[in-house]
């Protein structure tokens, strides 16, 4: 039997708690995946799998589940400490071709720069799975706001979700690509 996901939706969490397992626990929570057992996964978007929204994926998932999900977590409990949990996906216009989801957990950086950091990695991986050279300063549309790799246009997107640490706790979260079958 085949298991190759129809559909992907993207989500993030944060918990704190004073014991790190609890603060991911309700990370987990936060991002509406505590009930599934999770699967980690590595990288490639299948060819042809649409995006739906969060509430959407949650309705075609059952507590007990095995998912299957690409998963970045960062978690401290180092007063003030800045950290970030992201996952960027590069996706081909060619919507035969395949796409490819990365993952980042970062530590003293802004949601924004995690996501473009995890964006740019996407494509660049998605860019060397295929054999292509890949130069980010070159390859950026400014104006259109996408990749052109090798003459292929490829969107970017991603999901990150930055937190500050308390003191006296632990902070976690979490980012993720969630694959429904």
């Amino acid at each position: 039997m085949k298991h190759i996901p129809k559909k992907v939706f993207f989500t993030n969490g944060v918990g704190t708690h004073r014991e790190e397992l609890q603060s991911f626990e309700l990370a987990l929570r936060n991002a509406g995946i505590e009930k599934f057992n999770l699967v980690t996964v590595s990288s490639i978007l299948p060819p042809g799998c649409t995006r739906v929204s969060r509430r959407e994926g949650l309705q075609h998932l059952h507590p007990g589940e095995i998912v299957y999900c690409v998963l970045a977590r960062c978690s401290s409990n180092e007063p003030r400490r800045l950290l970030a949990a992201s996952v960027g996906c590069a996706v081909p216009m060619d919507k035969r071709a395949y796409g490819y989801l990365s993952e980042h957990h970062a530590y003293g950086m802004t949601d924004s720069d995690a996501g473009d950091y995890v964006e740019d990695l996407a494509a660049a991986m998605l860019a060397s799975t295929l054999g292509i050279e890949f130069d980010e300063d070159k390859s950026w549309d400014e104006k259109r706001e996408l990749w052109k790799i090798s003459g292929k246009i490829v969107r970017t997107t991603n999901i990150t979700q930055s937190a500050i640490v308390k003191k006296g706790y632990y902070t976690s979260a979490v980012a993720a690509a969630v694959f429904v079958l």
